[in-house]
């Protein structure tokens, strides 16, 4: 009786083996699909001195009136492909949501293996079902202004939205995404670009990119506005202002798709967003314990740039003509009009040298004619066309007399180097009449290390 009841097939069992193979093959597709789209490239493993030390000490003299500054180079078309973007024909359209409203973290994506119970067999049917057939989505409206295009992603008119950069070069299955917050107007209008944590210590600029993009209504914006607050995320994530390979990012500009570690981050972010943008602000703060005035630094010597500072409210303007793989001298070159601001130092919030940078940025977008405000514009700061850090000549603990931001005379003690074991003071002067912008915070200094940064202001040629 038991073996007649085995040769008959129950229903169960037949339902399960016709399910199992319709099931199997889209799965396994798709799962090889995924793993092909997913390849990590080879990581290749220079110090360089921060910017507000040499690279400022090393900038050409400012040119007469007279003379013809470089030429920039052509622009790159706006909207193509870079190495990270996929093809138009897979592009989809970003969603609108509000950036003030919190955002729920990323699910985790967790496999299980097949369960060869027929109630989990059931049980899968009726979730592929589920979500083989979802409802339809309304078609996005279209209203005035342009589709701003980035990262293979459509942002409509009047939205707002998030998006995600990676520049392929960490284990597939550890990759991460970059943030990348973008607000486009309901209006037509140039595309700003600001970017933060290019050193990943810099805390000061993913703050002020925070505030500054969140208090922007797309209602009432014209143009676009987009941040990248960290684009050194595996610095920032171990509070190093280098790549895990050491290397300052800020030096690599355009960057290479085969070069090290640097350079392909930074040829995958300058091709698939700087390249989109109109301005640059690049956000940076004081290093090696130093603290930096908030400021701009701009090459004053080309005629854009030096009219791009006009539009920053009671910002100091230092004349930089920048190094070469700096992605502020890589943009211009590019024919993009950008600065660097300075902020504060590193690994530190300051909300004070925040609320200036915030402001700076709204008065710039004011005098875009990106937003319409109420806006008060203060007195305007000076520029600085000569700048000189003065270095300790000798070692010991540094105690500073003056503060940032002081106007100092020629000869002026500006702080002591104490010896602790010989109880010798050694003060250090100010060899020039000007104003500190930058200066090391009270620290234990050896002999040559830049304390303070004094900027002069030189009769400009030509006025």
């Amino acid at each position: 009786m038991l073996f007649e009841r085995l040769k008959k097939p129950s229903p169960r069992i037949l339902l399960i083996g016709l399910v199992i193979p319709w099931l199997s093959a889209p799965l396994l597709a798709e799962t090889d699909s995924a793993k092909a789209s997913k390849k990590s490239e080879v990581l290749v493993a220079e110090l360089a001195e921060d910017e507000s030390v040499e690279d400022v000490e090393q900038s050409a003299p400012l040119q007469t009136k007279g003379q013809e500054h470089k030429s920039r180079k052509p622009e790159a078309p706006r909207g193509g492909a870079g190495v990270d973007t996929p093809s138009a024909a897979s592009r989809k359209v970003a969603p609108n949501i509000d950036l003030k409203q919190v955002a729920p973290p990323p699910e985790a994506q967790v496999s299980t293996p097949a369960d060869t119970d027929a109630d989990a067999a059931e049980s899968e049917v009726m979730a592929t079902e589920a979500v083989a057939e979802p409802e339809p989505q309304p078609e996005p409206e279209i209203r005035e202004g342009k589709v701003f295009t980035l990262l293979d992603n459509d942002v409509m008119p009047g939205t707002s939205t998030r998006l995600a950069w990676t520049p392929g070069i960490q284990i597939a299955g550890l990759s991460q995404t970059t943030p990348v917050l973008v607000v486009n107007g309901i209006n037509a209008g140039p595309t700003l670009c600001l970017t933060g944590a290019v050193h990943g210590d810099e805390l000061n600029g993913i703050e002020i990119i925070r505030q500054t993009m969140y208090d922007l209504n797309p209602e009432k914006l014209s143009g676009t506005v987009v941040g990248v607050p960290i684009v050194n995320l595996p610095g920032f994530q171990q509070g190093s202002r280098y790549l895990p390979d050491r290397r300052d990012l800020n030096r690599h500009f355009p960057g290479s798709p085969n070069g090290s570690l640097a350079d392909r981050i930074a040829h995958s972010l300058f091709e698939n967003v700087i390249r989109k943008c109109d301005m640059l602000v690049d956000i940076h703060t004081g290093s090696l314990k130093r603290t930096n005035l908030p400021q701009l630094r701009a090459d004053m010597n080309n005629p854009d740039v030096a009219e791009f500072t006009r539009g920053f409210d009671r910002m100091a303007v230092v004349h930089s003509s920048g190094s070469a793989g700096m992605l502020r001298t890589a943009a211009v070159e590019a024919g993009i009009r950008t600065v660097t601001l300075e902020a504060g130092e590193s690994h530190r919030i300051q909300q004070h040298q925040i609320s200036a940078g915030v402001n700076s940025l709204t008065s710039l977008m004011e005098r875009q004619g990106m937003i319409s405000r109420m806006f008060v514009w203060g007195d305007p700061e000076p520029v600085y066309y000569d700048s000189d850090w003065i270095r300790a000549d000798h070692g010991g603990i540094l105690f500073s007399e003056i503060e940032l931001g002081a106007n100092v005379s020629e000869g002026e003690i500006l702080g002591y180097v104490s010896d602790p074991i010989t109880n010798a003071q050694h003060p250090i002067r100010s060899t020039s009449d000007g104003r500190v912008i930058g200066m090391a915070v009270d620290q234990v200094v050896m002999a040559g290390f830049a304390a303070y940064h004094i900027g002069t202001e030189a009769e400009v040629p030509g006025e």
